[in-house]
């Protein structure tokens, strides 16, 4: 039942952040969105681990968590000065 409810919060969030990455009206707004889903999944992937009691999903969520951030800051980079 619990599990149910923490499914239906990811997935809204998860739509409500596509929503924004969709309309955002600058590219800032849609980094922050994206960034955010990523966020959202490395959340997910925490949980699965939990659920299933497997290490190697909570070493995925480490890996993505850090190629997320290094993500982030090529592209924060990029729309502020340009490679």
């Amino acid at each position: 039942m619990i599990l149910n409810i923490i499914f239906d919060i990811i997935i809204l969030a998860t739509f409500l952040s596509l929503i924004r990455a969709v309309i955002g009206p600058t590219a800032s707004d849609r980094m922050v969105a994206v960034d955010t889903m990523t966020t959202i999944t490395t959340v997910l992937l925490v949980i699965l681990s939990l659920i299933f009691k497997r290490r190697i999903y909570l070493d995925v969520a480490l890996v993505y968590a850090v190629l997320a951030y290094i993500t982030t800051l090529v592209v924060a980079r990029y729309l502020e000065k340009g490679i």
